[in-house]
């Protein structure tokens, strides 16, 4: 995808990071299905949920087979946290039982608030033809877990970038060398970056040390981690960075074809995670009442 640089592109040069995070480990994701039996990868899987508090899930999905994802996602619930889906290619169509309905196309983000609780579905509006993108479930704080629903369809041309030398940067989430992002969230500060990289070029992002960092390479390959002890991240893998007092930020170098890569960042909430399919809660006592909620008819 091209992308045009939107008014809110900054050509400022980047704060530098002086102190790398070290990569922790690298991880291949699960290859899965969901919904009507859309065929995704699950990167970030339940056992990595404290390791990456507070992002609890992340999904790619990507097939030129429409068998793969011709089914969709039927109505299904959600409470206590927030999905973040980012359209590569394709064109999805969601509606929720809060009266939203919006159109996915390429380029183009969906944030929904889950909250208190929502139906909704994602179906596809395509016969044929690629369909492929990410899903982010970012959790809420105990306090905003029962706030009411919220969403908001954000389309490619209104996601500031950040343009360097051979880099350019979609900010998502969060802020990036200035440029910010539509959405800001105060209790978990997420950063959520696309960051597409030309042969050899590179990306500093400075961050704080106590924030939670992964990144996942979607085309080409990167190198990143420690002057001297950098390790090269291929494609369909994510590197999970290590947390350390001394490191200011991460620094990515693209390989000899370039790299695609979604970073992302925020800071933990270090509470109880309940989790029950679709609803994440911080106690089974407040599972129990989701899920007969759910059952009375009483979600949004």
């Amino acid at each position: 995808m091209a992308h045009t640089l939107t008014p809110n592109t900054s050509p400022a040069t980047p704060v530098a990071v002086q102190r790398p995070r070290a990569v922790e480990r690298q991880v291949q994701g699960q290859a899965t299905s969901d919904g009507a039996g859309v065929k995704l990868v699950r990167v970030l899987t339940h056992d990595l949920q404290r390791r990456l508090d507070p992002f609890l899930m992340l999904d790619a999905f990507g097939t030129d087979n429409p068998g793969d994802y011709i089914g969709g996602f039927p109505d299904h619930p959600h409470r206590g946290f927030e999905t973040v889906t980012y359209m590569l290619e394709g064109r999805m169509r969601h509606r929720d039982s809060a009266g939203n309905e919006g159109l996915l196309v390429p380029g183009s983000v969906q944030w929904m608030t889950a909250g208190r609780g929502v139906i909704h579905s994602e179906m596809p509006e395509q016969e044929d033809g690629r369909m492929e993108g990410f899903q982010l479930w970012l959790n809420l704080p105990a306090g905003k877990k029962m706030q009411a629903p919220w969403y908001r369809d954000i389309a490619s041309a209104e996601i500031p970038e950040w343009q360097g030398d051979g880099v350019v940067a979609r900010v998502i989430a969060g802020q990036s060398h200035g440029v910010q992002a539509l959405v800001q969230r105060e209790a978990t500060e997420p950063l959520y970056l696309d960051v597409h990289l030309q042969p050899g070029r590179c990306f500093e992002q400075p961050l704080p040390a106590g924030h939670n960092v992964f990144v996942y390479v979607y085309r080409g390959s990167v190198q990143t981690g420690v002057p001297g002890g950098e390790q090269t991240v291929p494609r369909q893998r994510m590197a999970i960075f290590a947390n350390g007092s001394d490191a200011d930020g991460v620094r990515l170098t693209a390989g000899d074809e370039g790299a695609k890569v979604i970073l992302i960042a925020g800071r933990p909430l270090r509470e109880p995670i309940a989790q029950y399919g679709p609803f994440v809660m911080n106690s089974n006592a407040e599972i129990h009442q989701a899920v007969e909620d759910f059952r009375a008819g009483r979600l949004a």
